[in-house]
């Protein structure tokens, strides 16, 4: 790894909405920054500009360095970039994925509507959530134990599985990405430390900025998208966004000490240890594919246990039947992944491996990969704002595969550390203020509330915005929280 001085960095406008830092150094591409003048500013603070940088001087990285307007600082890549890297020549970084393997969002619609939960329901709902869902660091027990021959099947079959144990439907597969399933799997790759931690947590939260959110959909700005998707004004959602938990964290962590001997060994020169990859043709690409794959399928598998647990909870907070909530996935989209694709670059068809960490596959309407009854509209992507602000429902446009790899913005993205944000939280009563604001919170703990206080994130009305305006993610539905369990 080399130890060099900072640079300066460059950043040229190069459209409203549309950032570069030319090619200089050892870049082998440019940066590209989707943000407005308020959030680029934000990245020339925090560093993650300096990171676009690095990323880019990866082998075989194709066409950008690339970061969303929700981008901050994150182990090795930026949390909002994205990277492509060539399948011949190219390599995979962990830290291009991230820790939680998989991490991603779930919104569940329902028949009821926001002002049949209001007073002291809501407060009952999120009681009966915070019951049913065990939260926080190392929380356990969603589910009964697993043994090791049930585990490796939930890291071969992923939301199949949970499907075939009855919790949820197979109608759940089709408005899941990937159908909840990553090809590729292979148990054999993952440590025995991974999966003792994984036995444990499915039908888990975890903690940090995961949630379950009881919302409602308080605007409305494509008529013809809300339908598609089955949203309306005023219906009551709920909106799951964890990952996959210590498993995931562990596969992660196993892996990034095996890269750091893959780049001494392929003699690769990275500026930033934190980047350690491997030549995706090599033995240790491919192990750490398949072993990302495993974290992959447990993800989608929590979430789709969490859904059913969530449905529970609900029924019993308001005394009501299935058939009365009528509880239906729209769609669960995954942020922090690495995946294999075919992409055109310059004119040339080309199989690549995309790193999209803290950042939303977005492919649009009548691409293969789209479900069928999403063909004709675009793959939803779901937003999440912060616990006190608005989350965003949009769907994938055409720019997204012209111009990012077909990948948009995850979330509001950080702008305060959890250090700082717990010392600005000193004094104050943030499960108050969130109440005043009509939002009922329940959390593990104070230092929770303190960390994913509102004030640590951007504006996601912002970011969303960005990635409209640049014809990458079109805005269909707002929604609103009135209730969140936090880890």
């Amino acid at each position: 790894m080399r130890d060099e001085k900072k640079r300066a960095i460059e950043l040229n406008r190069i459209g409203d909405f549309l950032w570069e830092i030319p090619a200089a150094g050892r870049m082998r591409v440019p940066g590209r920054i989707y943000a407005d003048e308020r959030l680029v500013e934000g990245g020339r603070q925090d560093g993650s500009l300096e990171q676009v940088v690095r990323v880019a001087e990866l082998p075989g990285i194709v066409g950008y360095s690339l970061a969303m307007p929700d981008i901050h600082c994150g182990y090795g890549f930026p949390i909002g970039g994205v990277a492509a890297t060539r399948l011949d020549g190219g390599v995979i970084s962990p830290g291009g994925v991230g820790y939680d393997i998989n991490c991603g969002v779930r919104l569940v619609a329902t028949a009821l509507e926001g002002k049949d939960v209001g007073g002291r329901r809501i407060r009952e709902i999120v009681q009966a959530l915070y019951r049913r869902v065990p939260c926080g660091v190392g929380s356990s027990g969603g589910i009964e134990k697993l043994s090791d021959k049930a585990l490796r099947k939930v890291l071969v079959q992923g939301s199949r599985w949970a499907v075939g144990r009855g919790y949820g439907n197979e109608g759940d597969l089709e408005r899941t990405e990937d159908r909840g399933c990553m090809e590729g799997a292979d148990p054999e790759k993952v440590s025995e430390r991974a999966v003792k931690r994984g036995l444990s947590q499915l039908g888990t939260l975890g903690s940090g900025n995961h949630f379950l959110e009881v919302g409602v959909v308080d605007r409305v700005y494509d008529s013809r998208l809300a339908r598609a998707l089955g949203l309306s004004e005023g219906q009551l959602t709920i909106l799951i966004h964890t990952g996959s938990r210590g498993f995931g964290y562990q596969v992660c962590d196993d892996s990034l000490k095996v890269m750091m001997h893959a780049v001494r060994k392929y003699g690769i020169e990275l500026p930033d240890r934190q980047l350690a990859c491997a030549p995706l043709d090599s033995k240790e690409g491919k192990n750490y594919l398949a072993a990302m794959a495993c974290a992959a399928n447990y993800a989608w598998a929590n979430r789709q246990i969490i859904m059913t647990l969530a449905g529970r909870a609900l029924g019993e907070a308001l005394q009501a039947s299935a058939s009365d909530l009528r509880l239906r996935l729209v769609y669960d989209v995954s942020h922090n992944m690495a995946k294999l694709e075919e992409h055109v670059w310059k004119g040339e068809a080309l199989k690549v491996c995309v790193h999209r960490k803290g950042a939303t596959r977005a492919f649009p309407r009548g691409h293969a990969k789209v479900p069928p009854l999403y063909r004709e509209t675009g793959q939803p992507v779901l937003i999440p704002g912060d616990m006190g602000r608005a989350s965003f429902v949009c769907v994938a446009m055409p720019g997204a595969m012209e111009e990012t790899f077909g990948s948009t913005c995850h979330g509001a993205g950080r702008v305060m550390s959890r250090a700082h944000a717990k010392k600005a939280a000193r004094g104050r009563s943030l499960a108050r203020e969130m109440e005043n604001k009509g939002i009922v919170v329940m959390a593990q703990g104070r230092t929770t509330l303190a960390e994913e206080m509102p004030e640590a994130y951007k504006d996601v009305e912002r970011v969303v915005e960005v990635m409209h305006a640049a014809g990458i993610s079109r805005k269909a539905v707002r929604l609103r929280p009135l209730g969140v369990v936090k880890g």
